[in-house]
């Protein structure tokens, strides 16, 4: 009798050790499964911060107007907010501004893909809104003047702040006009006209960036078209192949540029072109 008894503790012995075999091995997977999926985890995480760029915060040098700005900057920032930084720092608008290092920078670009290191030299070139007002800047006299003939309607060309323009005779080099016509921009500059002091205006359209860059002797301001809120015209009297031209660069009438001698061929043209075509004139 003890001896079967033995055999039957045996037997249960045997069957319990049988049962906690296949809970042991589900463990055991389930251990080396969650293993698995951490050290994936861990890979993941890793090739993540590998794909991130790392930022660095640099400082460079922006030359403009012969003056140099210290200015710090990320490595992984834009051109275009680049720009954007330099807007408050030096009042040029970012859409008015055109950085050089090694050629032109894109606004698409990074300071790191662009090659800009630390104590790297920037070129900006660009105006500030008062640098484009003053182009157009006029005195309290020819602002009292604009009054007088405005109150009178008098044509443009008798007015006194035009007539001693216009009283200096018809340029040289302007390029031929045609009244009554109605004419494409042609594909080069417009060129031989003068402004208020007489000095030669070349305008240059171009239309792929939107800006119009307006030329004399000593500077180009790159104007985007929507700076220029409006645009008058007028023929001069005996010459009416010949248009005075007044581009608004700011909220009044007295921000107006004053062109003289334009090709009445190409009035309208140049609205269209600045103003668009929607506008009535």
């Amino acid at each position: 009798m003890g001896s079967v008894g033995t055999e039957s503790e045996n037997q249960a012995v045997s069957l319990e050790d049988n049962c906690e075999k296949p809970n042991s091995s589900v463990e055991k997977v389930e251990e080396q499964i969650e293993s698995k999926v951490t050290e994936q985890e861990s890979g993941d995480s890793t090739a993540i911060q590998q794909d991130e760029e790392p930022s660095e915060l640099i400082d460079v040098k922006v030359v403009y107007n012969k003056n140099k700005y210290d200015v710090s900057v990320a490595t992984i920032a834009k051109i275009g907010d680049f720009k954007k930084q330099l807007q408050g720092l030096l009042g040029v608008p970012d859409s008015m501004q055109k950085l050089m290092y090694k050629g032109l920078l894109q606004d698409s670009q990074t300071i790191k893909s662009s090659g800009i290191t630390k104590g790297a030299k920037i070129m900006l070139v660009g105006s500030t809104l008062n640098d484009v007002l003053e182009v157009s800047s006029v005195t309290k006299e020819e602002v009292v003047e604009l009054e007088k003939a405005s109150n009178a309607k008098e044509p443009l060309c008798k007015q006194k702040l035009h007539k001693k323009v216009l009283d200096k005779g018809v340029p040289e080099d302007v390029m031929p006009g045609i009244k009554n016509s109605h004419e494409s921009l042609p594909p080069f500059p417009l060129s031989g006209m003068v402004n208020k002091h007489g000095g030669k205006v070349r305008l240059t359209f171009k239309l792929e960036s939107d800006q119009l860059w307006l030329s004399t002797k000593d500077r180009t301001e790159k104007l985007p078209m929507g700076s220029i809120k409006n645009i008058v015209s007028e023929p001069i009297l005996e010459h009416e192949e010949y248009h005075i031209m007044g581009l608004q660069l700011g909220p009044t009438e007295a921000s107006r540029y004053w062109i003289y001698w334009v090709p009445a061929q190409f009035i309208e043209a140049i609205k269209n072109a600045v103003l668009g075509t929607w506008q009535i004139f």
